[in-house]
C-alpha cells in the first residue's frame, strides 16, 4: 500500500491502462471479431485502452505497439459499425448491448449510446490522430447518427445517471455540432442537477456503477469544455461528487446503505479503479470487473475531499438525509436517512428506512472493512432474502428487517410474515472466526466483532464469504465491532480472550407480537431496537428515542 500512496495519480492511471492494454491484446478475438459478446460497451473500453497504451511512447509496452493498434482499430471498428444507422427506425444511433449469439444480429438497445456516445467524443479528440483514416470517418460518422438521434433531449426530473449523461451529451453534443440551443439546455439541466444535489441529496446513495456514471459524464464533459463558466459549473458538480464519495470512503469501500449493487460490489467492492487513481491508499486487485474509462478520463478531487477521504485517525459518525424521487412525477419525494461510523480500520452504518430500489439489488446496512482484493469480501451483513434471490449472490433484500445503527454497533429485527418459510440470511467476510452456539466472534485484520445469533444456525463456505443460514422464523442478530487497540486497553490480546468477554453481552429477543432486541455494548450503553404492535419501528439508546433532527442534506 505505501508503494501505491507514493505513486502520483496520473502514474496510476498508467498502470491501470498497461494492464488493461496486456489483458485486450492477450484475449483472443470471438468469431466476428470482438473480445466480448456479452457488454458491445466492454469491446470499445478495452480497445481505447489498447490504443491508448500503443500511443504512449513513455509505457514500457510488452507487446508489438504496430500490432496491438492494428488491432484495437480492428476491434473499435466493428464495435463501431454495430450502429443502428438507419433515420427513422426504433433506437436510431444506438448500439446493442448483448452481442450473443451474433453480434451484427443483435437489436440496438437504449444504455450504450448514454456514456459510449460522450466517450467516442473524447476518444477521437485525444486519439483521432493516431487512427487510420477508414476508422475515423467510421467514429465521426457515428458521432453523427448519436447527435441526431436526440436521445439527450430529456428534461431534468428523476435526478438519476440516465439524466446526468444527458446532461453532459447536451454540453458535448452541442459543442461538438454548434448547437447553442442545446448548449444552453445541458447549462440549464447542469445548474438544476447540482441545485438538486445541494438541497436534496445524492438519490443514487452509494450506487455502483451509478455514481461512476455521473463521474465519467462529467469529467468526460469537463475535458473537452473550453468556455469558462460551463468549465467552472462542471468543475463545481465534480467537486460536490467526490466529496459525497469521500464521506462514505474507507481505503477503497463503499460504507453504509448502497441503492443498487452488481455482483461485484457485494459483498466484496471490486469497482475500485476510480478510488484507486484518486486516493491509491490500497492495493489494486488482480481482478478488474468494471473498467469503463476510469484509467483515461481524470477530475483531481478538491483537496478538502482527499482529507476527509484519507484521513481516518479519528471516528467520525456520518448522518445525511436523502430526498428520494420515486417513480412517477405525481408521487412525493420520501426522505431516506442514511447512518455510517467510521473508523480507520472499519466502518459500520446504512439506511434507516428501506426503499424498493432497481432490481432490488440494494445494501440496507453493513459492516465494512478496507478492500482486500482476491475476490475477498469485506462486508458484513445480514437480511431476509426477497425478490431475485438465489444462493451465492446476497444481493436481492425483502421488506422483512427492521434495524438500529449506533457508532459500531447494527441490531437487526426480522418481522417475516408467519407464512414466509425463507429463511434470513448473513454474509461473513473470510478470517479467523470461533463458531458458539448463538453467537460466532472473529477477527478480521486488526478489528475483533462479535455476531450474535439464534442458538441454532447454518454455515456455508463460499470463494468470497462465509454464508450464514439462520432458523425459519429467526428473531433478531446483533453485530459490534472493535479495533484490537481498543480491545487491548481492557486486557484483550486474542480472539478467545474476546470471545470470553463479549459472550456474557449476548443480546435478548423477544419474539411475541411486539419483537424486540435489547443489547448492551461495550461501553455499556443499553441499545433497544423494537416493533410495537402498530407497525411502527423504535430504536433507542439508553432509553431515549433515536432522533434524526440532526440529519443534513
Amino acid at each position: 500500500m505505501e508503494e501505491s500512496l507514493s505513486r502520483t495519480p496520473r502514474e496510476r492511471r498508467q498502470e491501470i491502462i498497461l494492464k488493461i492494454a496486456v489483458a485486450a491484446q492477450s484475449r483472443e478475438l470471438l468469431p466476428g471479431g470482438l473480445w466480448f459478446h456479452d457488454d458491445v460497451r466492454n469491446n470499445f473500453y478495452y480497445a481505447s485502452y489498447l490504443l491508448a497504451a500503443a500511443a504512449d511512447a513513455s509505457l514500457d509496452v510488452p507487446f508489438g505497439r504496430e500490432d496491438a493498434k492494428r488491432k484495437a482499430e480492428a476491434v473499435l471498428l466493428e464495435t463501431v459499425l454495430l450502429q443502428n444507422r438507419v433515420p427513422g427506425t426504433s433506437l436510431y444511433g444506438h448500439w446493442p448491448l448483448n452481442l450473443s449469439p451474433v453480434p451484427r444480429a443483435a437489436s440496438p438497445h437504449a444504455l450504450p449510446a448514454e456514456l459510449m456516445g460522450s466517450l467516442m467524443v473524447w476518444f477521437c479528440a485525444k486519439y483521432g490522430s493516431h487512427l487510420g483514416a477508414g476508422l475515423r470517418v467510421a467514429f465521426h460518422t457515428a458521432i453523427g447518427h448519436v447527435y441526431r438521434s436526440g436521445f439527450f433531449r430529456r428534461p431534468v426530473e428523476a435526478f438519476n445517471h440516465h439524466e446526468a449523461k444527458s446532461t453532459a451529451a447536451k454540453l458535448i453534443f452541442g459543442k461538438r455540432f454548434n448547437d447553442e440551443e442545446l448548449r444552453e439546455d445541458g447549462k440549464r439541466s447542469l445548474i438544476t442537477t447540482l441545485k438538486h444535489l445541494r438541497s436534496q441529496g445524492m438519490p443514487e446513495y452509494g450506487a455502483l456503477p451509478w455514481f461512476w456514471h455521473w463521474v465519467q459524464a462529467f469529467t468526460c464533459a469537463w475535458e473537452l469544455e473550453e468556455e469558462t463558466e460551463i468549465s467552472q459549473l462542471l468543475a463545481v458538480i465534480l467537486d460536490e461528487l467526490w466529496q459525497v464519495r469521500a464521506e462514505w470512503y474507507l481505503r477503497g469501500a463503499w460504507v453504509g446503505a448502497h441503492s443498487r449493487g452488481w455482483p461485484h460490489d457485494m459483498p466484496a467492492d471490486g469497482n475500485v479503479l476510480h478510488d484507486y487513481i484518486q486516493f491509491g491508499d490500497f492495493e489494486l486487485p488482480a481482478a478488474l470487473p468494471r473498467t469503463e474509462y476510469a484509467g483515461l478520463l481524470f477530475y483531481e478531487a478538491p483537496e478538502a475531499a482527499r482529507r476527509t477521504a484519507l484521513n481516518r485517525r479519528a471516528p467520525v459518525e456520518i448522518k445525511k438525509l436523502v430526498h428520494k424521487v420515486p417513480a412517477g412525477s405525481s408521487a412525493p419525494e420520501q426522505p431516506l436517512h442514511s447512518y455510517a461510523y467510521i473508523t480507520k480500520d472499519f466502518a459500520a452504518g446504512g439506511m434507516w428506512e428501506r426503499q424498493e430500489e432497481f432490481d432490488n439489488e440494494q445494501l440496507r446496512w453493513s459492516l465494512s472493512f478496507p478492500v482486500r482484493g482476491d475476490g475477498l469480501g469485506n462486508q458484513l451483513y445480514f437480511f431476509h432474502p426477497g425478490a431475485g434471490y438465489r444462493e451465492g449472490d446476497p444481493r436481492h433484500q425483502s421488506e422483512s428487517m427492521e434495524v438500529l445503527y449506533h457508532q459500531n454497533t447494527v441490531l437487526g429485527l426480522f418481522p417475516v410474515p408467519r407464512d414466509n418459510k425463507t429463511a434470513a440470511s448473513g454474509v461473513l467476510p473470510h478470517g479467523e472466526w470461533l463458531q458458539k452456539p448463538g453467537a460466532m466472534f472473529g477477527r478480521i485484520g486488526s478489528v475483533y466483532v462479535a455476531v450474535f445469533l439464534p442458538e441454532s444456525y447454518e454455515l456455508r463456505e463460499y470463494a468470497a464469504y462465509l454464508g450464514v443460514i439462520l432458523p425459519a422464523g429467526a428473531g433478531g442478530v446483533a453485530v459490534e465491532a472493535l479495533s484490537s487497540a481498543l480491545a487491548a486497553k481492557r486486557g484483550i490480546h486474542s480472539l478467545d480472550q474476546f470471545a470470553e468477554v463479549m459472550s456474557q453481552r449476548a443480546p435478548v429477543f423477544a419474539a411475541d407480537d411486539e419483537p424486540e432486541a435489547e443489547y448492551r455494548n461495550w461501553w455499556n450503553e443499553r441499545l433497544t431496537l423494537r416493533i410495537a404492535g402498530t407497525g411502527e419501528t423504535e430504536a433507542y439508546v439508553n432509553g431515549s428515542l433515536i432522533s434524526f433532527d440532526d440529519y443534513t442534506v
